[in-house]
């Protein structure tokens, strides 16, 4: 099978790590694959480190260059399926199989992985009408898509997938917490994610002045970078928690993170999936996440994480103390996540969905 995606996004996101994954997934079962990626893109970048063929181009006004290069390739390659992994792309790749008088007529596949509703002029609804399959990456984001004039015959799910890494070792754990100036016996709350108003870490520094009620010496690492960092700097220092909050900014070797927590917490208010809390599990860090979007079809309350309402102060702090205070417990917890990810959110599993969806397209065609 020979599979053309196209992602112009120029940021390292959680959507340009699965359409890695995928790429890899795909290379590592025999299939034939090539990227078109934006110029300078990280996407593009690691691709191309990683081996993989990648055409990098402008995305340019309306993306009409990106649209004339797919059209190229499609044309010069018999590629069976055109896959569009972002917003950008699904423009492009729109453009290209209608530019001219002759429409290409290759299967077209678009990733869905964001809850907000479709655009409702006629020029979004005709982009999502065209493609031959929708994938989303969640039940959730399938009906959120649905409720917005998606056509739902066409809508898949497969769910976003998280490598298994080895379990840390105790050494690896003392060496990140040691880099982080941590100390062994400190608890050590976190969170990694773009800092943005609806992604909530706001809700994890309040939650730390009232965990520290009863663990006084607890603190939280914040691994991300966004606009929210100055405001959430000066809510830590408002609530003389400025040595207690750790902002990390970008953080290229996210490992060393993960390697340090004792509890895992995502925060977001509006959330399709979350690639961040699926390495936390897969990583066996007991993690606590906002009952909100698809983060429910992730964790099973009490079993595999704890699910919070929201931005409830007393929630996330009593649910963060409740780990800290039963180890046994929060182990068991950390263990039945991995298990989880494993389970159903596998890069592995991942790949062979998205071959499934591939399949049955050509089987179609």
């Amino acid at each position: 099978m020979r599979v053309l995606l196209v992602d112009l996004e120029t940021a390292w996101r959680g959507g340009q790590n699965q359409a890695l994954l995928l790429l890899k997934g795909l290379r590592g079962r025999g299939h034939e694959v090539a990227l078109v990626a934006a110029n300078r893109s990280a996407l593009g970048q690691r691709a191309a480190a990683s081996g993989l063929r990648v055409h990098f181009v402008s995305r340019g006004i309306f993306r009409f260059p990106a649209a004339f290069r797919v059209r190229e390739l499609l044309r010069k390659c018999p590629f069976d399926v055109v896959h569009a992994n972002e917003a950008h792309a699904v423009t492009a790749v729109w453009l290209a199989l209608r530019l001219r008088r002759a429409p290409l007529r290759v299967p077209f596949v678009i990733s869905r992985r964001v809850g907000y509703p479709l655009g409702k002029s006629a020029l979004a609804q005709a982009r999502y009408r065209s493609a031959s399959r929708i994938v989303a990456n969640s039940r959730w984001v399938a009906g959120q898509a649905a409720a917005s004039c998606a056509p739902a015959d066409k809508l898949d799910v497969v769910y976003e997938g998280a490598e298994i890494p080895p379990q840390f070792s105790e050494e690896e754990r003392q060496r990140a917490r040691a880099f982080w100036g941590i100390s062994p016996s400190t608890p050590l709350l976190g969170c990694v994610g773009v800092l943005l108003p609806d992604k909530g870490q706001e809700w994890l520094i309040r939650a730390l002045a009232e965990i520290r009620g009863e663990f006084p010496a607890a603190k939280l690492i914040l691994a991300g970078q966004g606009p929210c960092r100055a405001r959430l700097e000066s809510l830590a220092r408002d609530l003389t928690l400025k040595d207690d909050v750790i902002f990390a900014g970008f953080v290229e070797n996210v490992v060393t993170v993960y390697a340090a927590l004792d509890i895992f917490l995502l925060p977001s208010l509006f959330e399709a999936l979350n690639n961040s809390l699926l390495a936390a599990m897969a990583y066996e860090i007991p993690s606590i996440a906002f009952n909100r979007g698809a983060l429910g079809e992730i964790i099973e309350h009490g079993k595999s994480g704890l699910l919070v309402s929201g931005p409830n102060v007393e929630e996330i702090s009593q649910a963060a103390a409740r780990l800290l205070r039963e180890p046994e417990f929060a182990r068991q917890v950390g263990r039945s996540g991995r298990l989880r990810v494993e389970q159903h959110f596998s890069a592995q599993r991942m790949v062979e969905g998205m071959i499934c969806v591939y399949q049955q397209l050509l089987e179609n065609k």
